[in-house]
């Protein structure tokens, strides 16, 4: 792994270091009982936690990475799966989805299929999952049922996988592993929802869309993309980018991340919940913190692949 890497991966962990630091401070000034205090506390270990198992499996190899997001897709899809409402008749369908359809998609990925991981999931998979729903014959909330499923499996399992896809692009004068690559997109994807989080607590006035994520703010979108964007073109060296490409390709993931999130708080709303789940302390489920990247991956990962693979 180039040398690049490691030396963000350390940058990484002093920044969590005095984070940590910070919110010790704050938990003694203010009391074990503040509920702001302990949240960003919790966030802070999570974060730990998440880092540390990225920075083991990119740094293995390509092959665990795709492990560890086929790992994560399960539970994401699993968390969209509980929170939909499902019946007996469903029962083959999501057989597919988490048996067959799910594995398939991340070994087509190990296997550096692109031709067939590209359109596994949105041809062959919707095809095979509405014939087993119609099979079923149950038609009650027919169209509601398997659209829910349908679309469980494209944000969950076919937008994730994109992610770890960037490790397939063969791009010319780069490194022999794009494990940097995939740094990159992570820690501006990831980093734009805490600024947008930071910058809307701290400024944020104007409501963005308060029917659908009440905190989400005009204020925390604008101060928090533009440090994404500053922090992604401080970081185009670990990508074939030049500064002002880092820069642009920062502004779309911040924006299609954006998007993924206000989209997948629209469905939790609908749904009655506020979170996807609680596998994540301070962080909500495991959907809750990859939202972002099930929509934003895609749209990296191709227009990475259109303009920088010849």
């Amino acid at each position: 792994m180039p040398h690049i890497f490691w030396a963000t991966i350390n940058g990484i962990a002093i920044l969590l270091a005095v984070s940590t630091g910070i919110g010790q401070v704050l938990r003694l000034k203010f009391g074990v009982g503040n509920s702001t205090i302990l949240n960003l506390n919790q966030r802070i270990f999570a974060w730990w936690a998440m880092v540390a198992v990225a920075t083991v499996a990119i740094g293995a190899g390509p092959y665990a990475t795709v492990g560890l997001f086929a790992l994560i897709s399960f539970f994401a899809f699993r968390e969209f799966i509980t929170l939909t409402p499902t019946k007996a008749a469903d029962y083959s369908s999501l057989l597919l989805a988490f048996y067959v359809a799910l594995p398939a998609q991340f070994i087509l990925l190990a296997m550096r299929w692109y031709g067939l991981f590209a359109i596994f999931i949105p041809v062959y998979a919707f095809f095979v999952m509405s014939a087993a729903g119609a099979l079923a014959q149950d038609t009650t909330e027919f169209l509601e049922r398997n659209a829910k499923i349908q679309w469980a499996l494209m944000v969950c399992v076919y937008g994730l996988s994109h992610a770890p896809a960037l490790l397939m692009l063969e791009i010319p004068n780069y490194f022999s592993n794009n494990g940097p690559l995939l740094l990159f997109f992570l820690l501006v994807v990831q980093s734009s929802d805490v600024f947008q989080y930071v910058c809307g607590k701290l400024w944020g006035r104007h409501k963005l869309s308060p029917a659908v994520s009440p905190s989400k703010t005009v204020e925390g979108l604008l101060g928090g993309g533009a440090m994404a964007v500053l922090l992604g073109a401080v970081l185009h060296g670990l990508t074939p980018f030049s500064l002002w490409q880092a820069a642009a390709m920062s502004l779309v993931t911040v924006a299609a991340g954006f998007i993924g999130g206000l989209v997948l708080s629209g469905v939790k709303r609908s749904l009655g919940a506020k979170d996807w789940g609680v596998m994540l302390a301070g962080h909500g489920g495991m959907l809750d913190r990859v939202d972002s990247i099930c929509f934003a991956a895609p749209i990296f990962f191709h227009l990475t692949r259109y303009f920088f693979v010849p």
